[in-house]
């Protein structure tokens, strides 16, 4: 009897992913980065925040294949004496939480707000659009800048928890609109087929034709908006990071140790904001190729 994974695999999504190398890489490199952040208690060679573990002596070294480096710190360390390769494996987990939380977040809003638009019609249809018309008018890193910078200066006492949701509200806030108006459309498409009339004439209530039937049938672009919107989020919280208001300075993302790293740029230390920026870009990449191949693997007219 053949496993779930390989009837995926014989499956065409799965032929598609077997001979696409790309693709394969792309979700190779996703998978370390993602293992490497849940396990980072276990896979970093230090806690880069334990302060009881920092040496002032050790800081700003070079990478360990430089004549000055030591094999202790493979990335060299930071101003504080942080190895840079544990702070990496850290702050990778914080950007890919809030980054998937945000996009998770996104989904279940505009998902919902999609669906009822365009099963309902009316004046829900045309209040929601409106309202994401006027969410696309603003820029979405300056909404995303407003909310984290008030919810900072309305709570500057607050948990790291807190400080988080806030991060993670003000990216989605924006994020949403993508996905209630590609459900929408999808939906308006959907609700005049047969089988939608047929379950209605039967009696089946209309919160149960959106919840069983229809949308099944327009989760396919979402998952594949979702999968690019990651990279974004990614993106966005390194960017609010950088720009001082994104993740606690306790719990730096690869954002913060890219602004942390940008001060000694000129003077030499360059492997302090370098592998940082490395990183993010190996993760949003990787993750942007894989929403490419999705996208691809999906669309029927390209089967």
């Amino acid at each position: 009897m053949k496993t779930t994974l390989a009837r995926w695999l014989d499956s065409d999504v799965g032929y598609s992913f077997r001979t696409s190398p790309v693709a394969m890489a792309a979700a190779t490199i996703a998978l370390i980065c993602v293992f490497c952040s849940l396990f980072a208690g276990w896979v970093a060679p230090h806690n880069p925040f334990n302060l009881a573990s920092l040496e002032l002596s050790d800081a700003r070294l070079p990478p360990a294949w430089t004549a000055e480096g030591s094999t202790k710190y493979l990335l060299g360390t930071d101003d504080q004496g942080r190895d840079i390769l544990s702070a990496l494996i850290y702050g990778a987990r914080i950007s890919l939480v809030v980054g998937m939380a945000s996009v998770l977040l996104s989904v279940v809003v505009g998902v919902s707000f999609g669906l009822l638009a365009g099963f309902r019609g009316g004046w829900i249809d045309a209040v929601l659009m409106r309202l994401c018309d006027v969410m696309l008018s603003f820029p979405a890193i300056l909404v995303a800048l407003l909310i984290a910078g008030v919810g900072r200066a309305m709570f500057p006492n607050a948990h790291e928890s807190l400080a988080f949701g806030v991060l993670i509200i003000s990216i989605s806030l924006t994020g949403w609109v993508q996905y209630a108006r590609t459900v929408r459309g999808s939906t308006l498409v959907e609700r005049n087929k047969e089988y939608v009339q047929a379950a209605r004439v039967t009696g089946v209530s209309p919160l149960r034709i959106m919840r069983k039937h229809v949308l099944p049938n327009v989760m396919g672009p979402v998952l594949v908006l979702a999968t690019i919107q990651v990279a974004t989020a990614i993106l966005t919280e390194a960017t609010l990071s950088f720009l001082g208001v994104g993740a606690p300075p306790t719990s730096p993302s690869l954002g913060t140790l890219i602004r942390i790293g940008n001060d000694y740029l000129f003077s030499g230390e360059w492997w302090i904001t370098v592998f940082p920026g490395a990183m993010l870009v190996l993760i949003a990449l990787s993750v942007n190729l894989l929403g490419d191949w999705l996208r691809d693997a999906l669309n029927p007219r390209l089967r």
